[in-house]
């Protein structure tokens, strides 16, 4: 973009004694006046819907239209119209996340009003046909897990020895004895003892269950400041 610079000074000419040659205007100084001016105006932008090349900057303090809201032309956009636009993605009841910093988004962004959001909670999603997330900011859960009261119960496996008897027979004589170390008489008598089923062959076992430890109860998790807007 250039600036028109003049090429002659004519108003020196005025002083200029008569007679003296360079007093006299020519008409390659005016051609190159006017080429001067000609180049000066076609590289300066138009007043009306200018159309700028490079990197145009703004002069300090200069104030320019603020563009409607959703307006994707081409058009400058003024701080206002970008202030705008960032609070237009975060109505109030909206909800900021950063895994970075903990400042207050209303520094980061420079508007609206936030609270710290949901402090150790993890963020589950609205659910109209559950009675646990039919509501916003409804809350719920425990962090502990709780062994609840429960009782167990001991199974027996093994094989229980069946009823059965034993039998001990022998032979007494009225007059005979007991000799070579067997039991000879023909009118002795046998006797016979039963006893019941023995011990039954096998074990029990209990098992155990649920866990005895607290803070059991966390998913997978990853900690970031969440700020809700709240005007």
């Amino acid at each position: 973009m250039s600036n028109y610079t003049k090429s002659t000074n004519f108003a020196t000419k005025d002083n200029l004694s008569s007679g003296n040659p360079l007093k006299i205007v020519k008409g390659t100084e005016i051609d190159t006046e006017f080429n001067n001016i000609q180049t000066a105006v076609a590289t300066k932008a138009d007043t009306t819907s200018p159309t700028f090349t490079g990197s145009p900057v703004l002069p300090t303090g200069t104030t320019g239209v603020t563009q409607s809201a959703g307006n994707n032309s081409t058009s400058l956009a003024t701080t206002a119209f970008v202030q705008a636009a960032l609070s237009a993605l975060y109505p109030v009841g909206s909800l900021y996340f950063n895994s970075s910093v903990t400042t207050n988004p209303g520094t980061l962004l420079g508007f609206g009003t936030w609270a710290a959001f949901g402090a150790g909670r993890v963020i589950v999603g609205y659910n109209a046909s559950n009675s646990l997330f039919d509501a916003l900011e409804e809350t719920g859960g425990s962090a502990d897990a709780t062994l609840p009261s429960h009782t167990h119960t001991a199974t027996f496996t093994g094989t229980a020895l069946a009823a059965h008897s034993h039998t001990m027979g022998g032979a007494f004589g009225g007059g005979g004895g007991i000799g070579g170390g067997d039991l000879n008489n023909s009118q002795g008598n046998a006797s016979t003892s039963s006893v019941s089923a023995g011990t039954p062959a096998g074990s029990v076992s209990v098992s155990t269950e649920g866990s005895s430890a607290t803070n059991a109860n966390y998913q997978p998790y990853i900690t970031v400041a969440v700020w809700k807007r709240t005007a």
